[in-house]
Formats: C-alpha cells, sequence, structure tokens
C-alpha cells in the first residue's frame, strides 16, 4: 500500500503486530464511500487505544487523493491505497455490482441520483479531473492481525453492502458508537 506522502508500506506491516480493521472503499469519489467514511470519522480514537486495534481505510486511486478524501470526510485515522488494486484481486473483491441490490447500508443518506450527482460534480471540479480508481471495484471490510490471524471477511456484493461499523467494531472488541443525532433512550 502507498501512503499519502507517496511511501510504499507492505500490506502485512498494517496488522503484523496489532489487531487491525481494514476497509477497502471502491473510490474516493463514490457518494457511498464518502458516507461510509464520514461515519467511521466519528470513531472515537480513544476507542481503538483502549481496545489496542487500528482503523484503517484503503482506497485505489493515486496517493495524491488522500488529503484531500480526508480534508471531506473529517477522516483523521489511517488511509493508504492500492493503486494497481493488488490486494483487492488477492483478495477476490469483485468488480461490478450484484444483483441483489435490496442490501442498504445504514452509513449512507443519500438517495442513488442525488449521491451520483455530487460524485460527478466532485469529478469534474476537482483539481484533476480523474475518476480515483476503476468505479466498477467493489470493497471489503477484513479483521486482522496480530500475524497472520483472520477473524473477519466480507466482500461487498455491491456499492451498499457496507459491514455496519459498529459490527466490525464489536467484532474487533471496539466499543460501538452512536451514529445517530438521536438521543439515546436508556431504560432502567
Amino acid at each position: 500500500v502507498v501512503d499519502a506522502d507517496g511511501r510504499c508500506i507492505p500490506f502485512k506491516a498494517l496488522y503484523g503486530e496489532q489487531k487491525a480493521i481494514v476497509l477497502f472503499v471502491r473510490n474516493f469519489l463514490c457518494y457511498t464511500c464518502k458516507e461510509y467514511v464520514e461515519d467511521l470519522a466519528k470513531v472515537p480514537k480513544a476507542f481503538l487505544q483502549e481496545a489496542n486495534v487500528r482503523l484503517i481505510v484503503i482506497g485505489q486511486s493515486s496517493h495524491h487523493h488522500i488529503k484531500p478524501f480526508c480534508s471531506l470526510t473529517g477522516y483523521t485515522h489511517e488511509m493508504y491505497v492500492d493503486p494497481q488494486r493488488e490486494i483487492y484481486k488477492t483478495l477476490g473483491m469483485k468488480r461490478g455490482e450484484g444483483n441483489n441490490i435490496s442490501v442498504r447500508s445504514p452509513h449512507v443518506k443519500s438517495s442513488t441520483l442525488l449521491g451520483s450527482i455530487r460524485s460527478m460534480w466532485r469529478a469534474m471540479t476537482g483539481p484533476a479531473f480523474d475518476f480515483q480508481g476503476d468505479p466498477a471495484q467493489q470493497g471489503g471490510a477484513l479483521i486482522l492481525g496480530p500475524g497472520n490471524e483472520v477473524h473477519f471477511l466480507h466482500l461487498d456484493k455491491n456499492r451498499l453492502d457496507h459491514v455496519p461499523i459498529n459490527t466490525v467494531l464489536q467484532l474487533a472488541g471496539v466499543k460501538t458508537v452512536n451514529f445517530t443525532n438521536k438521543p439515546q433512550i436508556i431504560d432502567i
């Protein structure tokens, strides 16, 4: 993988010493990925430190797009890119949309039409008019490490098939987050 400064880092270094939640996104212009990463940005660093878990997002564009995407989404955790999609291919992440679009990510707020228009607008008004990766590539979620241990693997079937963030947090032993703006009601 490549970091925001263009340094190459072996993928295994991300989870070799410590458990890591690794989330692969479709591309940085995808509205569903943007909204998913905006919710990932709400995961407190303290929750991750307490559980000794890293939170990592991997995209498939040039490393030059990492800082603008982090700025856009408010994401401050680790982010890398796999510009040649080598890890995507090795893990068997699919290309194209599956037939079952009934799956709906709880983290995507925009309608398909509005989200697609916003994505196209960001592409057209960006400094370099490029699509920041293969638009047909799907992502996935893994919980890895330390070492060669694989705790969880989910390969997205389509752009809305994200694993709920609280599911991966819980599976990794991290406290969950209230993603709604509604106050929590606690029955005593």
